[in-house]
C-alpha cells in the first residue's frame, strides 16, 4: 500500500510548493510594483484574485501533466509550464473583463505570473532531479508476437526518460515460459494480440506478484472499459455502451464548437491573411486545396486546407500518406505542417457543421476503405464528427500506427464530452511546439535482435 500511496504525496508536495510559491510572487509583486496608496484602496481586489490565479493556473497544471514529471524530459516540464502560465494569463484577464474589474492591473498580473514561471521551473527542477536521482531503473518483460514486440521496442528504445529497460522478450506464451522471465523484471507489458486466457493469466501472476502490468489494448478491451452492470436473474453482467455520444452531449459541442470556433477565427484572421500572402509568393499554384474526406455516418465532405504540397502532387502515385522529407511538401509547407497553420481554414468547416473542433481527423475515402478491410472497428471512429484536433493528436504522433491512433479515437468518442473537449483543446497548444507530432511516416526502425532478449539464452 505504500508505494502506491508514495505517488499521490509527491503531487501533494508539488501541490503546496506551487501554492506557497504563487502566494509570495504575487505578494510580492502586488508589494513593490502597486504604488501603496492604489494597494491600499484596492486590496481586497487583489487580495480575492489571487486564490483565483491559483486555482486557474493548479487546474492547467494538472491537464498539462505538471503533477507527474517524473518519467519527461525537463524540457517537455518547461514547455506545459509556459504553456500553463500563458493559459493562465489568458484566462485570469478574460474572467476580470468579464467581471468588469477594469481597475485590475494586468501589468502586475503578467509581471507575477513571469515570477511564478522562474521560481515554479526551479521548484520542478530540484524536484524532478531528486526524483530522477533516487528513481530505480525498471527492468521489463515484453510479451507477444514478434511483429508487435517490434513494434513496441521501437517505441521505448526512443523514450530513455520513461527509465525502463527493455531485459526479456517472450513470443511463446503456449507452456508458461514466461513466468521465470516474470520473476526477475519489475514491469510486464502486454501486446494487444495476445490471446485472452493468456493475458488473463499474466495480469493474475502480475498482481499476486506485485509486478506492474502494463496492457495495449485492442478493440474487445476499448469496448469493455465502459461497461454498465446488469444481471440475467443472479448471474452478472457486463452491458457494453454504444460508441455514440448522446443527443445532450453533441449538443453541447455544437455549442463549444461555435464559440471556440468564431473566437479562432478572429484571432487566426491576420496569420490566415499572412500565410495566404505567402504560399502565393513561394509558390505558384493556388492558396488554398479542397480534398473529399469521410464525414460523421461515412458522410463525404470537402475538407479545406492551406497548400502544402506541389500542385498536382499525386497526380502520377496515387494517394499517399506523408512521410519523413516527402519531396511533395514545399519548403513553406514544411513550416506551416510544423506549426498546424495548414489547418486554419478547417474553421470553416466547424463552422458549416461538417467538423467539429475536437474529434477523429477526417481520412479520404480511399484509405477509409482500406482500414475498415483491415481493422472492421475502423468504422466506429465516424460515429462522431470529425475534428480539427483529438486525443489520437495530442497523445500520438503524426507517424504514429493507424490502429494506435484508432484506440485513440474509439477512447475519445467513449468518453466524449464537454470537459472533454476543453481538455483536448488546452493540450493541443503544446503539441504545436513538439517536433515529433509532426514527423512524417517515414521513421527510421531498428531491427530487434530477439536472441538477445530471449530469457534461456541469458540463463
Amino acid at each position: 500500500m505504500h508505494s502506491r500511496r508514495f505517488p499521490t504525496s509527491k503531487k501533494l508536495i508539488l501541490l503546496i510548493g506551487d501554492i506557497l510559491l504563487m502566494m509570495l510572487a504575487y505578494v510580492a509583486v502586488n508589494a513593490f510594483v502597486l504604488n501603496r496608496s492604489i494597494l491600499l484602496v484596492s486590496f481586497s481586489l487583489y487580495a480575492n484574485m489571487m486564490p483565483v490565479i491559483i486555482v486557474i493556473a493548479g487546474l492547467l497544471f494538472n491537464i498539462n501533466g505538471l503533477y507527474s514529471i517524473a518519467n519527461k524530459r525537463f524540457a517537455e516540464i518547461l514547455l506545459s509550464m509556459a504553456i500553463a502560465m500563458a493559459g493562465t494569463a489568458i484566462l485570469t484577464m478574460a474572467l476580470s473583463f468579464f467581471l468588469r474589474e477594469f481597475s485590475y492591473s494586468r501589468g502586475v498580473l503578467l509581471i507575477s505570473l513571469g515570477c511564478d514561471f522562474v521560481l515554479l521551473s526551479i521548484w520542478r527542477y530540484m524536484v524532478w532531479r531528486i526524483e530522477r536521482h533516487y528513481q530505480d531503473q525498471k527492468s521489463v518483460l515484453l510479451l507477444g508476437s514478434e511483429e508487435e514486440c517490434q513494434h513496441v521496442y521501437n517505441r521505448l528504445r526512443l523514450q530513455p526518460q520513461l527509465n525502463m529497460k527493455l531485459r526479456y522478450v517472450c513470443t511463446d506464451l503456449e507452456n508458461g515460459k514466461w513466468q521465470e522471465p516474470a520473476s526477475k523484471v519489475d514491469i510486464l507489458i502486454l501486446c494487444s494480440e495476445m490471446r485472452h486466457k493468456d493475458k488473463v493469466a499474466v495480469m493474475n501472476y502480475g498482481y499476486q506478484n506485485d509486478k506492474q502490468v502494463m496492457l495495449i489494448p485492442n478493440s474487445f478491451e476499448i469496448f469493455c472499459s465502459s461497461v454498465q452492470l446488469d444481471k440475467i436473474d443472479d448471474i452478472p453482467v457486463f452491458r457494453t455502451m454504444g460508441l455514440n455520444p448522446s443527443l445532450e452531449v453533441r449538443s453541447l459541442k455544437r455549442i463549444l464548437d461555435l464559440v471556440v470556433a468564431v473566437i479562432g477565427f478572429i484571432c487566426a484572421l491576420p496569420f490566415m491573411l499572412l500565410t495566404a500572402i505567402a504560399i502565393k509568393i513561394g509558390d505558384p499554384g493556388p492558396v488554398l486545396y479542397s480534398q473529399i474526406r469521410t464525414g460523421r455516418y461515412n458522410q463525404p465532405f470537402k475538407v479545406y486546407k492551406f497548400r502544402t504540397m506541389k500542385v498536382d502532387a499525386e497526380k502520377y502515385s496515387g494517394p499517399m500518406l506523408a512521410t519523413e522529407n516527402d519531396p511533395r511538401i514545399t519548403k513553406l509547407g514544411r513550416f506551416l505542417r510544423a506549426v498546424r497553420l495548414d489547418e486554419l481554414p478547417q474553421i470553416w468547416n466547424v463552422l458549416i457543421g461538417d467538423m467539429s473542433i475536437v474529434g477523429p481527423r477526417p481520412e479520404r475515402p480511399f484509405f477509409v476503405e482500406k482500414y475498415v478491410k483491415e481493422m472492421p472497428e475502423y468504422a466506429y471512429r465516424h460515429n462522431v464528427k470529425p475534428g480539427i484536433t483529438g486525443m489520437a493528436q495530442v497523445y500520438g504522433k503524426y507517424n504514429t500506427t493507424a490502429f494506435d491512433k484508432l484506440v485513440y479515437d474509439l477512447m475519445y468518442i467513449q468518453k466524449c464530452s464537454l470537459i472533454t473537449d476543453l481538455t483536448i483543446i488546452i493540450q493541443t497548444v503544446r503539441v504545436l511546439f513538439s517536433k515529433s507530432a509532426t514527423e512524417g511516416t517515414g521513421i527510421e526502425m531498428e531491427e530487434m535482435d530477439f536472441d538477445k532478449y530471449d530469457y534461456e539464452n541469458r540463463v
